[in-house]
């Protein structure tokens, strides 16, 4: 199966949302100090970067 750039960032732009669900998710649910807000800011860092991924489709 050939990958060309595009594959590859769709499959990288999946992934990154799906890090972002489990760690926003972990912040939320499992954590209850200070240790959640830090897992909800990287869940949000992961979705700024799957946007960007997102966003690059096409243009390379």
């Amino acid at each position: 199966m050939a990958m060309n750039k595009n594959t590859v960032l769709s499959w990288a732009t999946f992934i990154m949302v799906l890090m972002g669900i489990l760690l926003c998710s972990l912040g939320a649910f499992r954590y209850d100090d200070i240790a959640g807000w830090g897992f909800g800011a990287v869940g949000v860092g992961f979705f700024a970067v799957a946007w960007v991924f997102n966003a690059l489709k096409g243009r390379v």
